[in-house]
């Protein structure tokens, strides 16, 4: 039986041999020795007993014993060596008895190499085995700004506390959010019986995975796996049935396959006009009457956020008073966000909108396991296949804001309050302070954040006399407070002098004629596979700028002039030279920043004095939001 196996074996390892010399690859096994970074920049630490995966041994140790292996781990010395022999009596022993005695390995960058025990390596993977024994010596390099290092140094970390090594991921900050994912404390240590939950559901997701085509992806099955569970929650995961998981994995593929690509985001910046042929209108398959569903975070009497799209909502009933009817929910939560979407589908709604970015994980469960709903997610560079997202182009309401700002603060000290550092409020407070540098060089602005723990914002405004302040965006119908928009304090009394405005009904209403003109499909190019997120603004009537009866004429016509530059493309906020706090953002005088730049911006420009807080420094209120749109800072 033995060298029946070594003559199966053999063959394995010369084609693998062969394939890789003409595919240009060295044939042979890594060797450790030859990719390790030079002595002194990299420590020893012994790990003890290991199982060490059998898909994660690359090599050998030394260059020793590495040509007489394939890169596959397959023998290819011919079968009369005394190599072979001893091979086949191996294999025979582990048909019979099984393979006891521990190798020692190497692991470096949590692959491994072998030290002793090449030949039981070669017969362990030639019968599949997933997993083998062994004594390990890790080897630590040095920290260092590259990405895969940093991904390494995350993994260290978390082996400490869990030492799982079969699980990979490709982006940094994976690891602590497997943690949280599986309902562990980011210090918290695993039990035995933890450890053993996760391999099994890890195992059977990787298998389903795999089946059904995982490794062509450009992700590591540790990517897929945590957003599967984040998606659907690590507990529902685990107590799926394996034909469940089967079909949820099938389903879930696309967002598996968006994981992989560069360009993540389609981003829609205006809505399409494209013709519709008689033979479109002929195969139209839009509803006879929609029935659309608006679920709120908050009420409208509490909130001026859910107050706009209410406002959005109750616009489209007076548009459209014979093609839609529409309904909402309230007070919606984490908890029970995933009940009122399925309410609304029960109920038939065939179009749900979820008017803030904590709800975006929902709508995309809800929108995989009923495809006949369309659902949309008011959120800012969200990657999700299922569902479409959109916001508003509020940046160019708040260049106006801000050279209003700059115009009328006689101290040139003003204050912007900002509520998230998420993507879409960074670049509205750059765009306010470039506005007002405009228009005033000397203008300063001081940045402040609604959510951030134990600050008296009032009390800080007063110590530094701004006398200017740029505050909520809108008034909310039950706050009498008129503590919002641009407002110049007069004593301690605010005087209102510009409002930006959040037209959903505009941005609704054209939505809603696409689809009844049949040209939404337009937007979706099946082979591009990206997500797609509608992001419009002045130009297209969702974002505009009241201004008060207070301001000068002039400003006013400064106003005007602006806004029509910018809705007719002639002028970007965004173009120029750019300065942040820490240097030059762009030095072409002739240029401007692209839409994804604008969104994604990380900085904050120079004549700003403050700074994007961390998460910990943030109210409860905030986690949600972070979590799921929170701007990702670049460090130092």
């Amino acid at each position: 039986m033995g060298k029946e196996d070594y003559s199966k074996a053999f063959k394995l390892g010369k084609k693998d041999y062969q394939s890789r010399m003409l595919r240009g690859e060295k044939p042979t096994l890594q060797v450790l020795d030859d990719i390790l970074p030079e002595k002194g920049s990299y420590s020893e630490s012994q790990l003890g007993l290991v199982q060490i995966p059998i898909e994660q041994i690359l090599g050998t140790k030394t260059v020793a014993r590495s040509s007489s292996f394939a890169g596959n781990f397959m023998p290819i010395l011919r079968e009369s060596t005394e190599f072979a022999a001893k091979w086949a009596e191996l294999s025979t022993r582990h048909v019979e008895e099984g393979i006891r005695e521990p190798i020692k390995a190497y692991e470096y960058m949590n692959q491994f190499y072998i030290e002793e025990g090449n030949k039981r390596v070669s017969v362990m993977k030639y019968f599949g085995a997933v997993s083998i024994l062994g004594t390990v010596t890790r080897i630590v390099p040095k920290r260092t700004k590259d990405k895969e290092n940093k991904i390494y140094y995350e993994f260290m970390d978390f082996y400490q506390l869990a030492p799982i090594n079969y699980i990979w991921f490709s982006k940094e900050g994976s690891f602590a959010k497997l943690q949280k994912a599986v309902g562990k404390e980011p210090k918290e240590v695993w039990t035995e019986e933890e450890l053993l939950k996760f391999s099994s559901t890890y195992a059977r997701f990787t298998a389903e995975y795999s089946a059904k085509g995982g490794k062509k992806l450009n992700i590591t099955p540790g990517d897929a796996f945590l957003s599967f569970i984040t998606l659907y929650g690590y507990e529902v995961v685990d107590g799926k049935t394996t034909s469940e998981l089967q079909e949820l994995v099938s389903k879930s593929w696309e967002e598996f396959v968006l994981l992989g690509e560069e360009a993540e985001i389609d981003l829609k910046m205006k809505p399409n006009q494209k013709k519709r042929s008689l033979l479109d209108i002929l195969h139209s398959s839009v509803p006879k009457k929609l029935k659309i569903a608006f679920i709120y975070e908050k009420t409208p009497g509490t909130s001026a956020w859910t107050y706009a799209h209410e406002l959005g909502r109750l616009h489209l009933e007076q548009t459209f008073p014979e093609e839609l009817h529409t309904t909402y929910y309230e007070n919606g939560t984490q908890e029970n966000i995933d009940s009122l979407l399925e309410h609304a589908i029960e109920e038939g709604c065939n179009l749900i909108f979820t008017t803030t970015p904590p709800f975006a994980q929902a709508s995309v469960k809800a929108a995989i396991a009923n495809p006949k709903v369309q659902i949309l997610n008011c959120s800012l560079n969200t990657s999700h296949r299922y569902i479409r997202t959109y916001y508003s182009r509020m940046y160019e309401a708040k260049f106006l804001m801000g050279a209003i700002a700059g115009a009328i603060a006689e101290n040139s000290r003003l204050t912007y309050i900002a509520d998230y550092p998420i993507y879409g409020s960074i670049a509205n407070i750059n765009a306010f302070a470039l506005g007002a540098k405009m228009i005033n060089p000397r203008a300063k602005v001081y940045l402040e954040w609604s959510t951030e723990k134990e600050v008296d914002i009032e009390e800080k405004i007063r110590k530094r006399g701004s006398s200017c302040v740029s505050g909520r965006d809108m008034v909310i119908p039950e706050d009498a407070s008129r503590f919002f928009g641009i407002y110049h304090m007069d004593e301690f009394h605010p005087r209102n002098l510009a409002m930006p405005l959040w037209h959903w009904g505009r941005f609704y209403e054209q939505l809603i004629w696409a689809i009844i003109e049949g040209t939404w499909k337009y937007d979706d190019d099946p082979s591009a596979k990206k997500a797609i997120n509608y992001w419009w603004g002045m130009s297209e009537g969702v974002i505009d700028v009241i201004c008060s009866k207070y301001l000068p004429i002039g400003t006013k016509r400064l106003v005007d002039l602006l806004k029509s530059t910018i809705c007719s493309d002639v002028f970007n906020p965004f173009s120029g030279i750019l300065y942040s706090q820490s240097g030059i953002v762009t030095d072409d005088p002739n240029g401007s920043l692209s839409p994804e730049e604008i969104m994604t911006m990380d900085w904050l420009a120079d004549n700003i004095i403050g700074r994007i807080p961390d998460k910990e420094e943030l109210n409860e209120q905030a986690e949600p939001v972070i979590n799921q749109q929170g701007v990702k800072k670049e460090e130092g």
